[in-house]
This record gives structure tokens, sequence and C-alpha cells, in this order.
């Protein structure tokens, strides 16, 4: 996979504050990348950044080759801040015109593609509707539908999901899913479950320094299962160590056990199940390798 944004020895200050410190990762096409963190621990800062709204204090950054600022990079880079807001007063197809003129196309071809991301996002008959008129959900789906204009390359979504109800949050998780193999899309997020159904790769910040995590990389020679059961049997923990195939188990937290298995043991999930059946267990969730959470948090073993 070639490299999209390549980010070395990257640093900010505000003034006594260090915000970001010696940052570097890179992100390839085809990679759907999550930015997580503690309030305060430089996300927006690295968002800003990266979207060439602040310059860095040291370090460099390279999006598809070009530094920061290039204007090679206009309408191939876009981008979702958080709060983003929509003048009330004027109809969706009005203003997402607008922004599709501000990129230089033409009036009929920002008609074109203002219906085209309206699609995309489920907005296909809204299009007179004012923004005033509208639900908070879909104000957000307008928001998403006007970083899609031009069909970048490159989308940062800050909180794409934040504040909205289960069924609005999975129509944009949906979109979000079926554009991936077209946009590499880099989202910031506090809902690690939701991250966890849409990310390979994962950017941990935490007080202005990084970590990352492969999300489909195998931790060593080691192979786990994370589950999680409705209830908590009695002696469960004995009972999995019991299974054939069975290295280890940790119990990560109430009724979450973390499995490591023999590496030639093909089809463990589906073994583990059928034990559970057996036992009668009830499950709500099995991860192949570890969930996002225990990534991030749990100490090693």
């Amino acid at each position: 996979m070639s490299v999209l944004i390549a980010v070395n020895n990257l640093c900010k200050s505000f003034g006594d504050k260090q915000a970001l410190s010696d940052v570097s990762f890179e992100v390839k096409k085809g990679q759907t990348v999550a930015l997580v963190g503690p309030n305060g621990a430089g996300k927006t800062t690295l968002f800003s950044i990266l979207c060439g709204y602040l310059m860095p204090s040291s370090g460099t950054v390279s999006i598809m080759g070009k530094p920061l600022g290039s204007p090679d990079l206009f309408g191939v880079v876009s981008a979702l801040p958080q709060d983003a807001t929509l003048d009330p007063r004027f109809s969706i197809q009005k203003q997402l015109n607008f922004y599709g003129r501000l990129q230089g196309m033409s009036k009929h071809t920002a008609s074109i593609e203002t219906s085209r991301v309206l699609d995309l996002v489920g907005l296909a008959d809204n299009h007179h509707a004012k923004i005033a008129e509208l639900s908070h959900g879909m104000k957000k789906r307008v928001c998403i539908a006007q970083a899609l204009i031009g069909s970048p390359k490159i989308v940062f979504l800050d909180e794409a999901t934040a504040g909205l109800d289960p069924l609005n949050a999975r129509e944009i998780r949906h979109v979000i899913a079926s554009l991936s193999d077209d946009i590499t899309f880099i989202l910031s997020s506090h809902d690690l479950a939701e991250l966890e159904k849409l990310c390979d790769h994962v950017l941990y910040l935490n007080q202005g320094q990084l970590t990352t995590h492969d999300r489909d990389a195998k931790q060593g020679s080691n192979h786990y299962v994370t589950l999680t059961l409705i209830n908590d049997p009695r002696n469960a923990l004995e009972q999995i160590k019991q299974l054939s195939g069975v290295l280890h188990v940790t119990q990560s937290q109430n009724k979450e056990y973390i499995i490591e298995y023999q590496s030639h043991f093909e089809q463990f999930d589906i073994h583990l199940l059928k034990y559970c059946h057996k036992l009668n267990w009830q499950y709500r969730q099995l991860v192949n390798g570890h969930t996002l959470e225990n990534q991030l948090f749990q100490k090693d073993e």
C-alpha cells in the first residue's frame, strides 16, 4: 500500500504547554484510521495540523507526497470539525452547491455533485429542505455530504456520530464503511466500540505522545479471542481453561475473557462457540484478537 500521510517527529507548543511531542506515524492507502485519547491529549491539535489549520513547531508532514499548505492538496483532503454548522436560512441544495462552486465547479457540475453526495448520505429527497427544519442527525449527514464534495482522497471526521441516536449513528457508520475502499478516513471518537467496527489502524494519543496499533496484526506468534458472556457462570474461567487448544485465560473485566489458544488450531472460534452451547452459556460478543479497549488500556499479562 502506498503512503498517503507521513508524519515525522512532529511537535507543537503553545507557550510553555507541549501539545504534541515527537509524533511520528504513517497512514497508507486503504486504511481506515482511528485517532483516540483522553480529553486534552492533543487530538484536536494533531487534526488541525494535518488539515493545515495550524503549523507545527517542528517536524514534518507530507500528504500524498506534498507539504502542508500545497495547492495540489486542494480538493484532495477534506475535514469535518466536530462542531461544524450550516446556515439555517438556506436550503441544503443551495449550501452544498455553494461549496461546490468554491471548489471551482460550474453551476451545473456543482448541482450534479450535490445530488451525488446527498444520495450517499441518504438525503436524496431532501434537496429543498432548510437546515433549520432538519433533525440533529440529518444535519450531521448534510455536514458529512459537504465533506465528500469533489471526491476527496482523504477525509478527517472529528466525532462524526457524537450526539446522534443509535439509528443515525449506524447510518453514518454505514456511509463510512461503504466509501472506505475509495476514501481514506481518519476518525476521531471516544466510542471505542464504533471505532473497532470501522478501523484497522489506531493512533492513540496521551499527553501529546503517540502509540499505534494495527487492528489486524497478529500479536507476535500468539493467537487470541475475546469472549464476552451475557451471564457470568460460576467457575467460567476454570471451565474455559479445560477446553482443548486453550493455552491461557485471563478475565479482563466482568463477563469478559481473553483466551490464548494454540496457533495451529484452525477455526478455534467455532470450537469455542460449540463449547459455550454445550455448557448452555449465552455470549454477547466474540472478537478475534483483543478488543480495542483491551489493546489500549489493559496491562500486558
